[in-house]
């Protein structure tokens, strides 16, 4: 894979370093492993949900935080004090730690397990402030 040089937008933008990151890592490749796999749906114009297979995992052993524009689901298996013996082992029972970069004003407001998916829901809430306004135009005198 190619390598992207994204130092001419760090020279020229101001206030887009959190974006430049995000693209210099998608480009190089860093981040999650692929596991547990995950969909990310669109619910409606302001609601999300992320759904993580996470199967084998109780409530007890997932842990799910939220800081700034961050979302992070970790998944800790305990040791079993009697190991199995397996002939053929195909479920994967390790830990795990994905990351999702949350736009600005994605907030977390529920999670779910169910059969084996994790269910987190996401909205969109804009402040009044950010939002868009009609300015009424005035008649000269």
């Amino acid at each position: 894979m190619s390598r992207f040089d994204f130092s001419p937008l760090y020279r020229s933008a101001i206030g887009f370093d959190r974006l430049a990151s995000l693209m210099e890592n998608a480009a190089s490749g860093t981040g999650n492993n692929g596991y547990p796999p995950y969909n990310i749906e669109l619910l409606s114009e302001n609601q999300y949900r992320i759904s993580m297979a996470v199967a084998g995992f109780g409530r007890n052993e997932l842990e799910i935080t939220s800081h700034e524009n961050t979302l992070m689901v970790k998944g800790h298996k305990e040791q079993e004090q009697n190991p199995r013996n397996y002939l053929y082992q195909g479920i994967a029972e390790r830990g795990f730690e994905r990351r999702f970069q949350l736009a600005d004003h994605i907030r977390v407001v529920g999670a779910d397990l169910e059969n084996g998916l994790l269910h987190i829901d996401l909205v969109r809430e804009v402040p009044e402030a950010a939002k868009p306004r009609t300015i009424a135009i005035g008649q000269a005198e």
